[in-house]
């Protein structure tokens, strides 16, 4: 990585304009072509130093206000099985596996999005017919703070 990778990591890492072609702007920006800002990315993303370069969604702007992180009490055994069913609905935006504790009997976590309370129980309500696991507990968020990544 050199000064310019880090110059390009700094321009990009908090968004990138929405315009017809936001890589052209980023090139003025760094002296440089448009396909080589491309590339760069590539690199960076090729040897690890990016790890993703992706897309986020304003869903509270799409009228998506409920976010409901429900959690699964699921056989060992049948972890990766049922993960996989729950991560295949639109609605779950993450869905992984935690270690339970003594407490908490829970060891899968979905992260549902609806428009509605109720739309958030349905589609849990729907995944449990689907995996045929009913011990679980709908988490609703009472607030969301803001989503940032590492900062350079």
């Amino acid at each position: 990585m050199d000064d310019l990778d880090l110059r390009l990591i700094k321009l990009t890492q908090d968004g990138i304009e929405l315009v017809p072609e936001p890589f052209k702007k980023i090139a003025r920006e760094l002296n440089i072509s448009e396909e080589e800002v491309i590339n760069r990315i590539n690199t960076l993303i090729e040897h690890g130093i990016v790890r993703r370069f992706g897309a986020s969604i304003g869903h509270r702007a799409l009228g998506i206000l409920f976010n409901a992180m429900c959690v699964w009490n699921v056989p060992d055994h049948r972890v990766e099985e049922v993960g996989a069913i729950m991560a295949g609905f639109d609605e779950v935006s993450h869905c992984y596996e935690r270690l339970r504790s003594p407490d908490w009997e829970y060891n899968l976590y979905a992260m549902v999005h609806a428009r509605t309370r109720e739309e958030c129980e349905r589609i849990a309500h729907e995944i449990s017919l689907a995996t045929g696991i009913s011990d679980y507990t709908i988490l609703f968020s009472e607030k969301e703070f803001k989503k940032t990544g590492v900062r350079i």
